[in-house]
């Protein structure tokens, strides 16, 4: 339970304000269907995020305990860094009428934007530190909808009511606080 807590924490608050999340909102805001789209990012995020977990777990398995110790403090350290940066998207990223449906749109769209994002790293580095996978791909899953369906379900009235520097400061500080306890030994890989 604590592999999916922490997961969970994790990336709902690395989200905030990230790429993502605007394209939640864009999505939103255009299409004003609620369920096919938080639908859509599930899928997509357990896809995506079934493939980073695996990639993290075959990183845990090639490299030494020290080298993948390392890397772990590391990748958490560059995430910390990582997420004081905001994230930007236009608002025509987002097709004006979908071609495959609302929800075959945001599985696609969502599905690529997270390629290579902030929250698909963390996936690699939890699934290569924590242990069982399932927990972890459960509980970034769950951290993409604790930070995306509000922002789908209450639309641009609560995107412009977070507080999004304090938001990615407090992420920050969580990545600095996982990398010191990974460092001190407190999870050990």
């Amino acid at each position: 339970m604590q592999t999916f807590l922490i997961a969970a924490a994790t990336v709902a608050l690395a989200e905030v304000g990230d790429k993502t999340q605007l394209l939640s909102l864009i999505l939103a805001a255009r299409y004003r269907k609620p369920w096919p789209i938080v639908i859509g990012i599930t899928f997509a995020t357990l896809v995506n995020h079934a493939l980073a977990g695996a990639v993290g777990e075959l990183l845990a398995r090639w490299l030494t305990p020290q080298v993948l110790h390392w890397v772990v403090v590391a990748s958490l350290l560059a995430m910390a860094v990582w997420i004081l940066i905001p994230d930007r998207m236009e608002e025509n990223d987002a097709p004006a009428t979908p071609r495959h449906g609302v929800l075959m749109t945001t599985m696609i769209a969502f599905f690529l934007a997270e390629m290579g994002d902030k929250t698909q790293i963390a996936t690699v580095v939890l699934a290569a530190q924590y242990h069982p996978l399932w927990q972890v791909i459960a509980g970034t899953t769950a951290g993409m909808l604790l930070a995306n369906a509000p922002v789908v379900w209450l639309g641009s009235r609560f995107a412009g009511r977070l507080p999004l520097r304090a938001t990615r400061i407090a992420a920050a500080l969580l990545f600095v606080a996982l990398a010191a306890w990974t460092l001190l030994g407190g999870a050990r890989v």
